[in-house]
């Protein structure tokens, strides 16, 4: 699994007009699932994500995680994170997961995230044309991929 995790003030993500998600400060979590992926992935990444300092403390050091500044997440699917560039001008997706892996992957992963924070996550759409709106927050914006745990 990848994940693009963004420091927000506010994020919402709209499809055909109508918000499905809409928070203030907290996480914009964009996350690509492909075959190789499972559960050991979904429970490593929940865990690091809620537990990451990327947040300001009174001394405005980040010190701390989502949790300890009650904030709020929001998690959109994004197939796009497995492209591959090596050849051509066209990426290849041939890595991202079809839909009937990566669908209960993604709710699964939303759902470790939920029971991490111990609070409800909200969510974009699977395969919908989303629009995603986002105030990076610094910007702090970072990348981890289950398979490389560096």
């Amino acid at each position: 699994m990848r994940v693009i995790i963004q420091r927000v003030s506010q994020a919402s993500v709209t499809v055909d007009g109508q918000k499905t998600a809409d928070i203030q400060k907290g996480l914009l979590i964009l996350v690509g699932i492909e075959d190789a992926d499972n559960q050991e992935d979904i429970d490593w990444l929940a865990g690091k994500i809620i537990k990451m300092r990327i947040f300001g403390d009174e001394n405005d050091v980040m010190n701390c995680s989502v949790q300890d500044i009650a904030g709020e997440i929001i998690v959109v699917s994004q197939f796009t994170l497995h492209a591959s560039t090596k050849k051509g001008n066209r990426p290849s997706y041939i890595k991202a997961a079809k839909p009937d892996f990566a669908i209960p992957m993604y709710e699964r992963f939303v759902e470790a995230l939920e029971k991490e924070f111990n609070k409800k996550v909200q969510t974009g759409i699977f395969g919908a044309d989303m629009k995603v709106s986002l105030l990076n927050d610094g910007p702090v914006t970072i990348t981890m991929d289950s398979k490389n745990r560096d």
